[in-house]
């Protein structure tokens, strides 16, 4: 047992346990093998061309993952808050080149953990490993959701999904990151927000 327990101890537990019911032994081999760290805003964790070899979990603070395209502008892909594991998923299980950059939008607290630490625990311990199976369910369904919601609502209703699942993102970011992520332009955004 971990003789003192950390910050957000038991919200990084139920977290944890959503997806798979882990011992809480096999629960702190995890956190044993993290490191906390403190990053400020404006940091990239990981950048276009980096091979990615770090799992994140946020436990304060608002990220994103973007890509930049040909002409420079950024194309927001996900905007994290706590409590939430994150990562170049691809790239770090591929090993090859992360098309995407991963940067705090404010002062953040994260755990971070190394890729291969983290496969060894799983091939060392069955409780981890479920939990990694499931994990990575989770993340071919939420991918699946997401391309349907791009598919099927309007910006609009877009927005009004973020809001319900962020209620104070708009205190939180820039419009411009929101819109972004929204794949709006700043001024429609904002007309939206009028009529809200």
């Amino acid at each position: 047992m971990i003789a003192v327990k950390p910050k957000y101890y038991n919200e990084i537990y139920s977290y944890i346990s959503s997806f798979y019911p882990v011992s809480e032994s096999s629960f702190e081999l995890m956190i044993g093998a993290a490191q906390l760290k403190e990053v400020k805003a404006g940091t990239i964790l990981d950048n276009i061309g980096d091979i990615p070899n770090k799992i994140y979990l946020l436990n304060r603070g608002v990220m994103r993952s973007y890509v930049r395209l040909e002409n420079g502008k950024e194309v927001t892909k996900s905007i994290f808050v706590p409590i939430i594991i994150l990562a170049s998923f691809d790239a770090l299980i591929n090993q090859t080149t992360s098309e995407s950059i991963y940067e705090t939008l404010t002062d953040c607290e994260i755990y971070e953990i190394d890729y291969i630490t983290y496969k060894k625990l799983c091939e060392n311990n069955l409780d981890i490993l479920f939990f990694h199976t499931k994990f990575l369910e989770f993340l071919l369904c939420q991918n699946d959701k997401k391309h349907i919601e791009l598919l099927t609502l309007n910006a609009k209703g877009r927005y009004l999904k973020l809001r319900k699942m962020i209620p104070n993102i708009d205190n939180l970011i820039p419009q411009y990151q929101i819109a972004a992520y929204l794949s709006i332009t700043p001024v429609q955004l904002s007309r939206i927000r009028s009529k809200l």
